[in-house]
């Protein structure tokens, strides 16, 4: 019997040879938004910074949040079926960095942040450029990620002279261009 020699080959690199660190670079070199998305689940507010939101269609009006599996906030929304989403200001990269905060305390957690409370009961942050609250139209697996429809139930501006926080390539920016 003939053994041949091998060389050793490698493990798969997951995603069909795509690094996913090099996926997570390239994929940072699209800008977008930043938003807090809120819900209340059984009496208390939760809140998350999300960076992964979009419109999805004019008729019905829905919009979605891809919300991390592992998060505490995943299973709250899920169950509260009602969310708001603050697409926040310039100024507001405390708060970015606070809903972002891994193991935070759940008791007060909008405490010490400038907010209200919109059509739907969640909390809409103050300051923010827009917000647009929702009823979870759909829920979609997406990998580590669940992807969330919410069919949009109310809109505000509340603060129209303010300018986007834009997240690019791991770090916060804004607009240099005045608006038009």
């Amino acid at each position: 019997m003939n053994h041949e020699s091998r060389p050793a080959q490698p493990p798969p690199t997951p995603a069909g040879g795509v690094d996913p660190a090099r996926f997570r670079q390239v994929a940072g070199r699209f800008a977008t938004g930043v938003t807090v998305v809120t819900t209340v689940a059984g009496g208390d507010d939760h809140a998350m910074t999300v960076n992964a939101f979009t419109s999805v269609s004019l008729e019905p009006l829905l919009v979605l949040v891809c919300v991390e599996k592992a998060a505490r906030f995943h299973d709250l929304v899920l169950e509260s079926g009602l969310w708001a989403v603050s697409v926040l200001a310039d100024g507001m990269r405390e708060a970015s960095d606070w809903f972002a905060t891994r193991g935070r305390e759940l008791d007060g957690q909008l405490s010490g942040w400038a907010h209200h409370r919109g059509a739907t009961g969640a909390a809409i942050l103050t300051g923010s450029v827009a917000a647009i609250e929702c009823r979870t139209h759909a829920v979609h697996d997406g990998g580590d990620h669940t992807i969330i429809v919410g069919e949009v139930l109310a809109l505000s501006v509340p603060a129209p002279d303010a300018r986007p926080l834009i997240f690019h390539e791991a770090r916060y920016r804004t607009l240099n261009d005045p608006a038009q």
